[in-house]
């Protein structure tokens, strides 16, 4: 039996097709890329695929590129061909020759030439040619006092200066021809230089008679001139100068805004805005000034008391700071015939009469002694002719003793003056020492206690108090030490705490409260959190009094004035518009509280009630935040003047009752009361003690609760107009107003407000609105159905817009570029380490050669000399 054919595969049907001698040789260097489906039609390009080759291709083209650029790595050493036209493809090689030879030819010229001077060539001098500038030929200046400057003839600077024969030959060459044609003499060195001194004195003689007649000739003119410049002027006559008065030409406005510009006050430079601390370090040093000096005027010290002396300053004086010990001069000044000395104290209070008599002897003495200085002033000069005839006189010492007699003289008149003034002076320093004791010191320690500060402000009045705190806080300022911080900020609770006392005494201090609020909030701007927590904790005790008192009776007392007081402060210090505030939301929620919660059983109730209801007023009127509990206790206020409470019909909110026995405290007891009532506001005093003994007092004291009332209750209406709910919140009120407490029962300032309050009521418009959802777009359920795109056949999606279309086939190939770059990043690092390792293996080959040739070497040398030594042996 034969051998069973064999089976043709594709791969020999690519060998045969193809006529490459690499796949003929190699068949195995064929890759054939099979594919999973035929398509009818289509022509592939890559069936088949030749890896061998393709990467035996890209191996050399990276040692043609990337291999080149490794090896020249951090090496800048090129040869470079810079010969003329050696990258020129175009041009001939003959020319190419030509054209350097013709350049090396102009370079050796150049470097020749150099340091060739040839005759031909004319060297210069910043332009000018040195033959000409050694000629010398530029006239010279002369010192000459003639006018005109440097006019010297070239014959007389040759005589003078030397060289001037060849000059004078040259100059008058063509003069000596004229003459020897003419049979005359050549005239000699001696003869040519007369005739150039007699020429320039000649010019110079010219020259005076031409300035001469010019001057004479501008005289004529000028009296030419003034001759017919009389008959240019038209003078018109007095008569009519003194009818018609001169009239101004008018500035331009030009000329009016440049002199405004001129009188404008121009800029100056201000001075430098002050730090904080800086200002609090003057402010310190400032008050240790001024406490030194009034214990130096309590210790009777008068050195800064006096004026200031004058103090003589040299002419030498550099101004440097620099300061004697003392001043031992006295400044001296003549004034009414007398010395006066500084120390010296004239007393020049007199009669108006006397000063009047005493005016003419003094004018008549004055005469007098100016006479008698004239007579001196004579003897004065005679002798002084006299005495500088003699020069050898004693005459300097005569001037020293005589001045010596003069200090002496002033002297003993400082003593004695001294002596007076301190008699005179001792009254004086006594009501200035007891005036300094009196006086409010100026620096103050910060106080540590409590009690410290009630010393420190014992027994003084509202205004020294206020400057004894502020004075505190200026030498205990934060920046001076660094202590100061924590006693300022106790110096704040101490503060409120003091407030509190001064509002329990009987009467209350309420002028000092006000005088020490403005330096309570000072403090409370530089640590609003110790203010903060100090009011907390009394807003805090007094509502856990109050819950603690309701849980017991039921209800509880108003607050006493000491808590209203802290109330107002805390409105003054603390923002009240905020939406919530650690310190005003919890002083709103007290008032809240205790107008829902405090019975009132007393017209001292009612007026601390009315207190609540104006700081309610107070803390709302920014924000406009609606307090029911105001409007209810407001309301409730009126229903106590109803004196029909059965008729009433309406709805009365606790505290208040409807009926009992304090139901009827506004209530009059007589209605003629109204007509002799005046309009005062209520005291705060009436909240801690009310005493009202007759009636009238007390119906007076009732219309001026009900007027507080009205007024605050016209206050909400304007602050709770925008409300929607306005009428009907204020619907009691009017019901009240208009049908049991008219207007003819009441005075007629209530009268107004009653009037205005129920115009502002009624006026409100009245609009309702039904209430609706809010108009929007209705959101879409969300919907799971699935999303269906219609897919074609080989995977490609169709129904997509164009751009959608061409978006994905750029996605598509740029992800196929990027996976592309990075297979090639790839190969080419794996390339570079194949060339790395290799170098590094042929290092150490070549290493290892060269050990292993000294090695042989050595063992050579080494049975060499052995072989040598075994021969000496033998």
């Amino acid at each position: 039996m034969g051998k069973a054919p064999k089976k043709k595969n594709l791969a020999d049907k690519v060998r045969k097709a193809k006529a490459a001698t690499e796949i003929k040789n190699n068949p195995f260097e064929v890759k054939i890329n099979r594919k999973k489906f035929d398509v009818l039609g289509r022509k592939s390009k890559h069936d088949v695929g030749l890896p061998g080759v393709s990467r035996s291709k890209a191996i050399l083209k990276r040692k043609e590129t990337l291999l080149k650029e490794y090896k020249q790595k951090n090496k800048s050493n090129k040869f470079i061909d810079r010969r003329l036209g050696e990258y020129d493809a175009k041009m001939a090689p003959e020319d190419k020759i030509l054209q350097r030879f013709a350049i090396e030819r102009q370079r050796a010229h150049g470097k020749r030439d150099v340091y060739n001077l040839n005759e031909e060539e004319e060297l210069t001098h910043y332009g000018q040619s040195l033959a000409e500038i050694e000629k010398f030929n530029d006239t010279v200046g002369s010192d000459d006092e003639s006018e005109e400057k440097g006019l010297l003839s070239a014959e007389l600077t040759a005589s003078h200066f030397g060289g001037g024969g060849g000059l004078l030959r040259k100059k008058t060459s063509g003069g000596d021809q004229e003459d020897e044609q003419g049979g005359q003499k050549i005239k000699s060195r001696q003869e040519l230089i007369e005739e150039l001194i007699q020429k320039s004195k000649q010019e110079k003689r010219e020259r005076q008679v031409q300035k001469e007649e010019a001057q004479e000739l501008t005289e004529k003119l000028d009296q030419d001139w003034k001759s017919i410049q009389a008959l240019m002027v038209k003078k018109t006559p007095k008569a009519e100068n003194v009818d018609k008065p001169e009239e101004k030409a008018k500035p331009e406005e030009y000329d009016m805004m440049v002199r405004e510009l001129g009188f404008e006050m121009k800029a100056q430079p201000s001075e430098k805005m002050k730090s904080p601390e800086e200002l609090a370090k003057e402010e310190k040093e400032k008050l240790q000034k001024l406490e030194a000096d009034r214990l130096r005027r309590m210790m009777g010290d008068e050195g800064g008391d006096g004026v200031q002396s004058q103090v003589h300053m040299s002419a030498d004086d550099l101004n440097d700071g620099f300061v004697l010990d003392k001043h031992d001069k006295k400044t001296l000044a003549y004034q009414d015939g007398k010395w006066n000395i500084e120390e010296e104290t004239e007393d020049d209070k007199e009669e108006e009469g006397e000063s009047e008599k005493e005016e003419g002897s003094e004018a008549e003495g004055e005469n007098e002694e100016d006479d008698d200085d004239d007579d001196e002033d004579d003897v004065e000069e005679e002798g002084e002719e006299g005495s500088g005839e003699d020069e050898d006189g004693h005459s300097d010492l005569e001037s020293e003793q005589e001045s010596e007699n003069e200090e002496n003289d002033e002297e003993e008149e400082a003593s004695s003056s001294r002596q007076q003034q301190q008699t005179l002076s001792r009254e004086e320093l006594k009501a200035r020492q007891e005036a300094a004791k009196a006086e409010l010191p100026y620096t103050f320690a910060a106080p540590e206690s409590y009690e410290d500060l009630k010393d420190l402000l014992h027994g003084h009045t509202p205004d020294n108090q206020r400057l004894i705190v502020a004075r505190t806080q200026k030498c205990n300022h934060p920046s001076l030490a660094a202590g100061n911080k924590l006693k300022l900020q106790k110096l704040v609770g101490f503060l409120m705490e003091y407030m509190g006392e001064l509002a329990t005494r009987s009467p209350p201090e309420l002028g000092t409260i006000d005088k020490l609020i403005p330096e309570l909030y000072a403090l409370c701007q530089m640590f609003p959190e110790a203010a903060g927590k100090s009011m907390q904790s009394i807003l805090g005790d007094a509502a856990h009094s109050m819950e603690e008192a309701v849980e017991v009776k039921g209800h509880a007392a108003f607050p006493t004035l000491d808590m209203l007081v802290y109330l107002k402060v805390t409105a003054l210090l603390f923002p009240t518009s905020d939406f919530r505030h650690p310190v005003t939301t919890p002083a709103l929620l007290f008032i809240s509280l205790t107008l829902t919660k405090c019975l009132v059983r007393s017209l001292q109730d009612l007026t601390s009630g009315l207190v609540l209801c104006c700081l309610a007023v107070e803390y709302v009127s920014l924000s406009k935040r609606f307090l029911p509990e105001l409007i209810n206790f407001l309301s409730g206020t009126l229903h106590l003047a109803v004196q029909d409470k059965a008729s009433a019909g309406c709805m009365v909110v606790p505290p208040f009752r409807l009926s009992g026995k304090y139901s009827d405290l506004l209530v009059l007891s007589n209605s003629e009361s109204c007509s002799s009532w005046r309009k005062e506001n209520l005291p705060l005093s009436a909240t801690q003690q009310l005493e009202l003994k007759s009636d009238l007092n007390k119906d007076h004291y009732r219309l001026n609760c009900l007027s507080t009332c009205l007024d605050l209750v016209k206050r909400c209406c304007l602050l709770y107009k925008d409300l929607t709910s306005f009428t009907h919140i204020f619907q009691p009120i009017r019901t009240l107003l208009s049908k049991h407490l008219s207007s003819h029962m009441l005075p007629s300032p209530l009268q107004e407000l009653h009037s205005e309050i129920l115009e502002a009521i009624s006026s409100a418009s009245v609009t309702h609105t039904r209430l609706v959802f809010e108009k929007k777009k209705p959101i879409p359920l969300k919907l799971f159905t699935p999303k269906i795109v219609e897919v074609l056949d080989y995977g490609k999606k169709r129904g997509s817009t164009r751009e959608e279309r061409e978006k994905e086939r750029l996605k598509h190939k740029y992800k196929k570029e990027f996976k592309g770059a990075l297979r090639e990043i790839r190969k080419d690092s794996r390339f570079l380490a194949r060339e790395k390792l290799s170098e590094v293996m042929n290092r150490d080959a070549e290493r290892k050669r060269k050990v292993k040739e000294l090695l042989g070497s050595l063992a050579t040398q080494e049975g060499e000399w052995k072989a040598l030594k075994r021969k000496k042996r033998k």
